[in-house]
């Protein structure tokens, strides 16, 4: 965003593990940040509103300049009755859907991929979280963007989600797509999970190892994300990246693998498997379309758009966390 200067950047899903990162990086960059909460607003940095009743304080939207959408039922956090399904659903479609038309209620005439000095005061690009889950559950050949979706729950889900979006995208809006895969952080996600078990000695392999994960360090998704809000490596370029982006490091690592190198890290041994059976009674459907899920993908877009990742080998992503 160095070409345009600081600019008004709403976000959404602000306390979360990457939205907490996120608005700390958008204020160090001298960005003023209105982060939407469901809550009674706690100062001039926060603004209300409440999807599921279609409802948004349009004073917040008025003069923004871009958006950064992470609201969502968190996929792994509860086992998946069909109640929690419609959640997981709803929470993503409805939301999604209010900011999109929103923001689009705000636009003015442009063309497509204006910058921010462009459209000064009126939405020029809206971020919107989406996840890997559109390949399904089985890519064990490497694969872009371009892929198309695969089938379960999730990619259904996802396919919704990045369709809710439209109503941006047809106002004259850059819109992109963040498909993120798991995030590696000391204090939150997949990562955090895992540590005391590794610490202990006690990790191991999820299920056979032999599932791809296509993670990304914390530090590398929220540089990612600031990339993105510029466009890329160039004004020029910028206004091009737009639809879908893998949020991945260019190097995924089997389950084995990454167990391996984890205790590796910490100096600790990695001989404890956890069965598939065993994590099925823990998690239950979130087991077969999340941990052991294989999805070998590759973030072509961030590449090609000049996006240098900090910690591209998980090795050096772990040791540099912990």
């Amino acid at each position: 965003m160095s070409q345009d200067g600081p600019v008004r950047i709403i976000v959404t899903g602000a306390s979360g593990l990457l939205g907490s990162a996120l608005v700390a990086a958008l204020r160090a960059d001298g960005h003023e940040v209105v982060t939407l909460v469901r809550r009674e607003p706690g100062g001039s940095g926060e603004a209300r509103w409440d999807p599921a009743r279609g409802e948004i304080d349009a004073t917040a939207v008025a003069g923004v300049d871009a958006a950064v959408h992470l609201a969502g039922a968190g996929v792994g956090d509860r086992r998946w009755t069909a109640d929690y399904r419609s959640l997981i659903l709803d929470s993503r479609v409805r939301g999604t859907r209010l900011l999109a038309e929103t923001l689009a209620a705000n636009a003015s005439p442009a063309a497509p991929g204006a910058s921010f000095s462009e459209r000064r005061g009126r939405p020029a690009v809206l971020l919107s979280a989406s996840g890997t889950g559109w390949y399904g559950l089985k890519v064990d050949d490497p694969v872009d963007e371009s892929a198309p979706a695969g089938s379960g729950f999730l990619a259904d889900v996802v396919r919704a989600w990045e369709a809710a979006t439209e109503p941006a995208a047809a106002a004259g809006l850059r819109v992109c797509l963040l498909r993120t895969g798991p995030v590696l952080a000391r204090d939150g996600g997949v990562l955090a999970r895992q540590l005391p078990l590794f610490r202990a000695g006690l990790g191991g392999r999820l299920g056979s190892g032999r599932q791809w994960l296509s993670w990304i360090g914390i530090d590398d998704w929220v540089a990612a994300v600031r990339f993105l809000l510029a466009g890329g490596s160039g004004a020029d370029e910028g206004a091009r990246v737009a639809g879908p982006v893998n949020l991945v490091a260019p190097n995924p690592a089997t389950g084995a693998e990454f167990a391996r190198t984890l205790g590796a890290v910490l100096h600790r041994p990695a001989l404890v498997p956890v069965p598939r059976l065993a994590l099925r009674a823990v998690v239950g459907g979130f087991t077969d379309e999340g941990v052991l899920a294989s999805q070998r993908i590759v973030p072509r877009v961030l590449l090609d758009a000049g996006f240098h990742f900090q910690h591209p080998d998980l090795a050096d992503a772990l040791r540099a966390m912990l």
